[in-house]
């Protein structure tokens, strides 16, 4: 008798000891997902610094902020221009349309291939850093809006992410430019920065008598409006 309630003695410290152990492994792995969630908040904060002091897309030990799926659900342009009627231009036009734009105060764009496409066109806006909105003007004409839109904070792994982080670094004075497929480059001057509501497409308008380039993203934080950058042609390379 006593060999058996000894035998009942020993399962039931056993099965609180294998319930304890239990209870400690869950909260042993609560804190951990803690800790990890942490450590990427920190990352994400840290993120931004650390970009300034490097150079164009070089890879860095910190995962960078990814796309929040407010922004995700967001257009990122307008659909596309009105278009430009008559416009008179200043070049031959390419055959290529493709543009490539380069912005030194900018630590992601670097002779960046600039697409054309709408502002619904969610494969080009994720593979490229930047879009040249459809229907807007082009650097060879001479009165023109050379509308170009890009991520705020876009997509790891491809030319969108971080794309036009930086983009309210810019100053009055600041030089954009752009090439195109035939060579020729294009120097803008930043003149002047817009920030407006989503359906506001009055910056799509051309200035008359100028050929500007439009350097648009969203908002931070919460990718409400949009920001644009107007920048000036002062010359003209072939």
């Amino acid at each position: 008798m006593c060999s058996r309630n000894l035998v009942l003695m020993l399962a039931a410290l056993s099965l609180v000891v294998t319930l304890a152990a239990c209870s400690s492994s869950g909260q042993s792995s609560d804190e951990g997902g803690k800790d990890q969630a942490g450590k990427d908040e920190q990352a994400q904060k840290q993120r931004p610094s650390e970009k300034a002091a490097g150079g164009k897309k070089e890879p860095s030990r910190e995962e960078p902020p990814k796309m929040t799926k407010e922004a995700k659900g967001k257009q990122v342009a307008p659909t596309k221009g009105k278009g430009q009627r008559k416009v008179a231009n200043r070049l031959e036009p390419p055959k290529d349309k493709t543009l490539k734009l380069t912005i030194p105060e900018m630590k992601q764009i670097e002779d960046d291939t600039i697409p054309t496409g709408k502002g619904t066109n969610e494969a080009l806006f994720r593979d490229h850093a930047a879009v040249h909105l459809r229907d807007t003007g082009f650097p060879w004409q001479r009165t023109a809006n050379v509308y170009i839109a890009g991520h705020r904070i876009g997509f790891p792994g491809t030319d969108s992410n971080l794309a036009f982080y930086d983009l309210e670094d810019l100053k009055d004075g600041d030089k954009v430019y752009l090439e195109d497929a035939e060579g020729r480059e294009y120097t803008y001057e930043v003149f002047g920065k817009l920030v407006v509501e989503p359906a506001n497409l009055s910056v799509l308008r051309p200035i008359k008598g100028k050929n500007i380039v439009s350097l648009q993203t969203c908002t931070l934080p919460d990718y409400t409006n949009r920001v644009i950058y107007r920048a000036v042609l002062r010359d003209v390379k072939t």
